[in-house]
């Protein structure tokens, strides 16, 4: 008795059908008679169909089982099917890359958002409103990098940085000062302070009642 390895066995263009179905696909291309193949490969469709009873209420279910079906025989089945025959080039086309993301330069604590307030202001007419947003836009690149350094920073630092960031298109008009370093951190950790000792007073009253 021979045995047959899988090693050995012809390459399944679709596995979840099984050997069997790509045999039955096999014998339907062998056929000559045209009115065999058309009965044949209806029936493989239906097999095909009750191995997946789950897709039955898919919208195109059966438009899919017929274009399997044409792959599975290497696109050369030649019966009358209800659907267009899938191409071959069509369907093994390979997708249009995607771009990489872009990123600020080598400021990644900054974010991505700052480069993208900045390229907003950049379309914006010189006025006292772009002259806010630009200092808007160099006050929260200051906390950005307090978040970061968790240390204090010289506003000089921010405004080369801004400079730098926005192709030296972006100035701040006499260089008003930005927020105070302390001021940045303190609404944060104002913020989680509070909750502590709030979450204390409930801890003692609930341990109180007990």
């Amino acid at each position: 008795m021979d045995l047959e390895y899988n090693s050995e066995r012809e390459h399944l263009i679709i596995p979840e059908y099984g050997r069997h179905i790509q045999k039955l696909v096999n014998h339907c291309l062998k056929l000559e008679d045209s009115e065999e193949r058309n009965v044949m490969a209806r029936a493989i469709v239906q097999v095909m169909g009750n191995m997946q009873p789950h897709l039955r209420d898919v919208p195109d279910f059966q438009h899919k089982l017929w274009d399997q079906l044409f792959i599975m025989s290497d696109y050369q089945l030649d019966v009358d099917t209800p659907y267009p025959k899938p191409e071959r080039e069509l369907l093994q086309a390979k997708p249009t890359g995607l771009p990489y993301p872009k990123s600020a330069s080598q400021y990644r604590f900054y974010g991505n958002n700052i480069q993208i307030m900045i390229d907003t202001a950049l379309t914006w007419e010189d006025g006292e409103m772009k002259d806010a947003l630009v200092y808007t836009i160099a006050n929260h690149m200051k906390k950005c990098y307090l978040n970061w350094n968790k240390d204090t920073v010289d506003d000089e630092v921010i405004f080369s940085h801004l400079d730098e960031l926005s192709e030296g298109k972006l100035k701040l008009k006499d260089k008003e000062p930005l927020s105070e370093s302390k001021d940045l951190v303190r609404k944060k950790s104002g913020k989680s302070g509070s909750y502590q000792k709030g979450s204390q007073k409930q801890g003692k009253k609930s341990f109180r009642k007990r």
